[in-house]
C-alpha cells in the first residue's frame, strides 16, 4: 500500500500493528500540524499538505517494533522506523520523516519536514526556539517577507499550539 493520503497512512499504520498509543500520538500531532497549515495556506503560502499530514501519521512508525520509546526516550524507533516503511512499499521521501522529525539539525530538511517536527513538539506544549526560528526564516525567504513581522504571526500561532499542551497531555493519556 502506497500512503499517499493520510486516510491510507493510517492504514498502514495500524496494519502495522500500532498500539492505541501511537495511534494517539498521532492523532495528538496532527491537529498541531493541522493549525499549522491553516496558518500557513493564510499566509498565501504553498506547502505539500499531505505530505506533512503523512508525515505526521508515519514519523514514529518504528514505535511499533520500540513500543518502550512510547513511554521513555529513545532513538531506536528513528532508523527502524525508515526501513519498516520502506519495506512496506513508502516512498524514501515519506520514510525519511521517521529520521528527519528527530534529525532535522543534522539533516538538510524540506519545510513539510521541519513543520512536522514542529508539530511533533508544539502538540505537547514544548516551545523550540531553534527549530520555530527555522521554520520562520524559511517562510520567510518562500514568501519573501520580513521575517520579523512574519515572527510575530508565527510565534503567535506556535504560542497558541503549545498553550494547549497540558489537554492534550491530558488526552494523550486516555486510552
Amino acid at each position: 500500500m502506497k500512503p499517499d493520503s493520510s486516510a491510507k497512512a493510517l492504514a498502514l499504520l495500524k496494519d502495522l500493528g500500532a498500539p492505541t498509543r501511537l495511534l494517539r500520538h498521532v492523532e495528538l500531532v496532527a491537529e498541531a500540524a493541522d493549525i499549522l497549515l491553516m496558518e500557513l495556506r493564510s499566509l498565501g503560502l504553498t506547502v505539500h499538505d499531505e505530505f506533512v499530514r503523512v508525515g505526521v501519521i508515519l514519523h514514529d512508525a518504528g514505535k511499533v517494533l520500540y513500543v518502550n520509546e512510547l513511554l521513555q526516550s529513545g532513538a531506536e524507533h528513528e532508523p527502524a522506523g525508515e526501513r519498516l516503511l520502506l519495506t512496506n512499499g513508502v516512498s524514501p521521501e515519506v520514510a525519511r520523516v521517521c529520521l528527519s522529525h528527530a534529525q532535522w539539525r543534522k539533516m538538510s530538511v524540506s519545510l513539510e519536514e521541519l513543520l512536522i517536527a514542529l508539530a511533533d513538539k508544539l502538540w505537547k506544549g514544548v516551545r523550540n526556539q531553534e527549530l520555530e526560528e527555522l521554520v520562520i526564516s524559511r517562510v520567510s525567504d518562500i514568501l519573501r517577507q520580513d521575517r520579523w513581522e512574519l515572527f510575530v504571526t508565527l510565534d503567535s500561532v506556535f504560542e497558541q499550539i503549545a498553550s494547549r499542551g497540558n489537554e492534550r497531555l491530558d488526552r494523550s493519556q486516555v486510552l
